[in-house]
């Protein structure tokens, strides 16, 4: 069942009023504005104490994580040395605040060269970072590079860390899309996997509503949110080795942008965030929504 919503902010809302997808105030509003470097976000991650925001951008921006504060300035921005931005589509942590970036967009479905890229990033007062473990994977079922047009399942934009695996949320970008989406499991180590497959699922509605552009794990690692254009799922009753179990929650966020970044700010907390197109997006919206209500 579709729930309601509640969304509040913190700052006031300042885009365009004339805008053609402009958000009215009592369905989603803006915590804050991206700066003005950041045009092409493509993921966003929590620090570990909770004071930084790390963003990236993705194919054709540069090797670097922005960090900001929790009211949208720009704090530092980190180069990392030793690494390519191929097309860094999401960013994430494990338990222990170690922070990974997923170089993994794979929008023709022919790439090659997928990794996560673990970081030596800490906190905001660095400026440089490097890569310190890469893991290199491939995804079991994939033969062909690319695959034929109904079969355009291994782009992926989303993935999150969880006790020692990496899982990726796949985007269908196939002729005739239906929601379907593929989950996959890679170890978080060292070396070059077959990224196992452990879940086939289905979202509701056309590409908008159900394209999957960035994921986010709450602390007790039960919920997992798949963010789209229109929408979020939340993903309950998973297992660590199979996915095809999950009961999948769509709640509506009565606003249609090109969304790419979900974070936890807490358990009953999201921040999203979507790119700046002309006089719309290139925000940071704040979602308050309560687990217990039915």
């Amino acid at each position: 069942m579709l729930r309601i919503l509640t969304l509040s902010a913190f700052l006031l809302w300042s885009c365009n009023p004339k805008a053609q997808d402009t958000p009215k105030t009592d369905e989603l509003t803006v915590e804050f504005t991206l700066p003005k470097k950041l045009k092409e976000v493509s993921g966003m991650v929590l620090s570990q104490d909770k004071n930084t925001i790390w963003a990236i951008e993705d194919q054709g921006n540069k090797n670097i994580v922005y960090g900001l504060d929790k009211q949208g300035k720009l704090v530092t921005d980190v180069l990392v040395e030793n690494a390519e931005n191929n097309d860094w589509e999401d960013i994430t942590k494990d338990a222990q605040g170690n922070i990974y970036l997923g170089d993994f967009g794979n929008n023709e479905n022919d790439r090659q060269n997928l990794a996560i890229l673990k970081l030596d990033l800490k906190d905001a007062t660095q400026k440089v970072s490097k890569t310190v473990q890469t893991t290199k994977f491939h995804y079991e079922g994939q033969t062909e590079f690319p695959p034929k047009k109904s079969n355009l399942l291994y782009d992926c934009e989303a993935f999150v860390e969880m006790n020692g695996n990496f899982y990726l949320f796949t985007k269908n970008r196939s002729k005739g899309f239906d929601g379907t989406f593929l989950v996959f499991q890679v170890p978080n180590k060292e070396g070059d996997f077959e990224a196992k497959l452990i879940g086939k699922l289905k979202l509701d509605g056309k590409y908008s509503d159900a394209a999957i552009t960035s994921a986010a794990l709450n602390s007790t690692q039960d919920k997992i949110i798949l963010l789209t254009h229109k929408n979020i799922h939340v993903l309950s009753g998973f297992t660590a080795d199979n996915f095809n179990t999950s009961k999948i929650e769509k709640i509506s966020l009565n606003h249609n942008s090109q969304k790419e970044a979900i974070l936890f700010l807490d358990d009953k907390t999201l921040l999203i965030a979507d790119e700046k197109d002309k006089d719309t997006g290139g925000n940071v919206y704040r979602f308050e929504f309560n687990p217990q209500a039915k």
